[in-house]
């Protein structure tokens, strides 16, 4: 994909120039990259009022023709998929194009055999091994749009997405190994089960080997396989024909499906893959996400497959056997591009750097940092002793509903700025708002927006389109927000400064503070609850929950329920770290939870809460602040 990459900062400056001057130009020249059955009319038609965004219109293609069968033609023998396991005694496996090509046929003629079809909603629930990967693949072979639930959530919450994308075909596992613990999917996926009338059938890997309980729906995936044969022929997709929904959480109680389209989407995932990393023939490339997010998605399987990398799946967690498991794995596999969170790198930092420094780290050249700003401590921990000052960090800023990264550097060829994600790819019009939606100039702070569709964005919120015209475009007309604030330096660099809405990212997810509250105030002790951010050294941030009982309670007995609670609803990854009973929160008088000042009082930054006078019960702040 050499037509794609900008190996100078004059490519990348001719790029951004032609980008502002002739945008529709200058994203068709990138989508006549890929294999289309039929190219485009129209390459962009828009309105962020509606809002509506359509890229290559009338345009047929397959993503996976994309992402596999023209590999097949230059090199069939390369390596696509690296799997390495949870245990590091069990044999990694190299999976080739031929062979992935072989076994995503296999796997989309198996879903047909179960009644999928075009624009059937297939719900993903596994763990990191390769057969997700292949499932993502076989579902879009089929054009059949599929939803991956993170394998970490709940059955409440794997429930409600099923139900929302009215799912017929349920994709899971007997469990997943994740450290030393094994997760059992199966009986996750059967509690779910119970409340699902859309599901038709369930097809299980065998992963682990427990025990599982079987009902009329299941399947045995290697079973189903053998009925089938792995010629199956892609289906003609229209350019903005549905690609997957994926749920993200919001500021409301209802998880978020965004929609993805086939068209944009693949263009943007792989350019931005291929300058990002500078991606070159022959890189082992490798990013710790989980499939379940987006950036599993756009940058394991998407973004590389498309430019026919090599990309690593990682089963495990970076402390599994121990702290070194990460570095073990780059030297292993000589891992030339290594994205990873801040959340990781910061819990691997407070681990003796021996760790790190009895593995060969000499193959890496890239290393990036995904999921929330990354902090100047972490920033240079990751330079001195991953990079060797050697390799650039790509900072990269962008969300489930982008597709793809808008913000950062290019490795070795824009630069670099400790804490800042730098400068928007070429193609993507970012700006600052002041409060009043009027673009400010210069080395300031804002809101930041983007005036201008880029091929990625997501096309709506499945099944409501007026929230997702609510949520992204009617506070600022005309931009699309992401909910985030930035500053901008003299040179046009910008640092994200967070959220301006209620959403909290701890540990690079975005959790909405909203569900978490419906959760606790479900209790029958509870009258009602506020969740805010605090900061939080390996975290970022962490949540921190006020509670007011209905009755005196036993405080520990009541903070033990809640957090088991939160995690049987939404997941073990929303358990605040903090839950403080209160006997009133905070208000206006018009009644509104007054959250600026909760997460001043979380934080500590008592002389900072401003003026407290106007609030309906200033008493109860001094309570707070006694108890704390």
């Amino acid at each position: 994909m050499e037509g794609l990459s900008y190996r100078s900062i004059a490519d990348y400056t001719k790029a951004k120039e032609q980008a502002s001057a002739q945008p529709e130009v200058f994203w068709e020249n990138i989508a006549n990259q890929f294999e289309w059955y039929e190219k485009w009319d129209k390459v962009l038609e828009y309105d962020f009022h509606t809002p509506k965004v359509s890229w290559f219109l009338g345009g047929k293609l397959n993503i996976t023709e994309n992402c596999l069968d023209r590999h097949l033609k230059t090199q069939p023998d390369k390596t696509a998929i690296i799997f390495e396991p949870n245990d590091p005694n069990d044999a990694a496996q190299h999976i080739s194009y031929s062979e992935l090509h072989s076994r995503v046929c296999r796997a989309a003629n198996m879903l047909k055999a179960n009644g999928a079809k075009k624009g059937d909603r297939i719900c993903i629930y596994m763990p990191m091994t390769p057969e997700l990967a292949i499932a993502v693949l076989a579902c879009a072979r089929i054009g059949a749009i599929h939803s991956v639930v993170f394998a970490g959530f709940s059955a409440t919450a794997l429930a409600a997405r099923i139900n929302d994308a009215e799912c017929s075909i349920l994709l899971t596992a007997d469990g997943g190994f994740r450290g030393a613990k094994v997760t059992p999917l199966k009986d996750i996926a059967d509690e779910a089960l119970t409340s699902c009338p859309s599901i038709n059938n369930c097809i299980v890997l065998k992963r682990t080997g427990q025990d599982v309980s079987w009902n009329n729906m299941d399947l045995w995936w290697h079973e189903e396989l053998e009925k089938v044969n792995d010629n199956c022929p892609a289906e003609v997709m229209d350019s903005e024909d549905p690609l997957f929904i994926l749920y993200t959480s919001g500021s409301t109680g209802k998880p978020k499906g965004m929609v993805h389209s086939c068209g944009g989407y693949m263009v943007y995932t792989a350019y931005s893959f291929q300058n990002v990393f500078q991606y070159q023939k022959g890189d082992v490339y490798w990013c710790t996400a989980d499939i379940g997010w987006i950036t599993g998605h756009s940058y394991i399987v998407y973004g590389p497959l498309a430019v026919g990398a090599t990309t690593v799946m990682f089963e495990g967690v970076p402390s599994y056997p121990d702290y070194g498991r990460f570095w073990e794995v780059c030297a292993k596999h000589k891992v030339n591009q290594f994205y990873t969170a801040p959340t990781a790198i910061r819990a691997l930092q407070k681990h003796p750097v021996e760790l790190v420094n009895k593995h060969d780290l000499s193959s890496l050249k890239v290393l990036g940092s995904v999921g929330e700003p990354i902090n100047a401590e972490a920033w240079h921990w990751y330079d001195k002793h991953v990079g060797k000052h050697n390799c650039p960090i790509v900072d990269t800023w962008w969300q489930t509903e982008t597709g793809g990264i808008l913000i950062t550097s290019l490795a070795g060829v824009t630069p670099q700025k400790p804490t800042y994600a730098t400068l928007p790819m070429p193609g993507v019009q970012v700006v600052l708002l002041d409060n009043e939606g009027n673009e400010i100039e210069g080395e300031t702070e804002g809101i930041l927006a983007i005036k201008h569709p880029w091929p990625s964005i997501a096309r709506t919120i499945w099944g409501d389109h007026e929230r997702y015209k609510n949520v992204y475009f009617s506070a600022y007309p005309g931009y699309y927000f992401p909910g985030d604030g930035a500053l901008r330096d003299a040179e046009g660099n910008f640092r994200i400064t967070g959220r301006v809405d209620d959403v909290v990212i701890v540990s690079g997810h975005n959790l909405g503070t909203a569900p978490i509250e419906n959760a606790l105030n479900a209790h029958e002790s509870v009258v009602e609850s506020a969740v805010v951010g605090f900061p939080h050294d390996v975290k970022g941030n962490a949540l921190h929950a006020f509670v007011i009982p209905n009755a005196k309670v036993e405080s520990n007995k009541l903070t033990d329920e809640l957090r088991a609670l939160v995690s049987k609803t939404i997941g073990p990854i929303a358990k605040p770290d903090r839950i403080q009973v209160v006997s009133g929160l905070p208000k206006t008088r018009s009644g509104k939870i007054m959250r600026r000042i909760l997460r001043k009082l979380a934080s500590g930054e008592y002389d900072q809460l401003g003026d407290v006078s106007t609030l309906l019960n200033p008493e109860i702040i001094e309570e707070i602040k006694r108890n704390s």
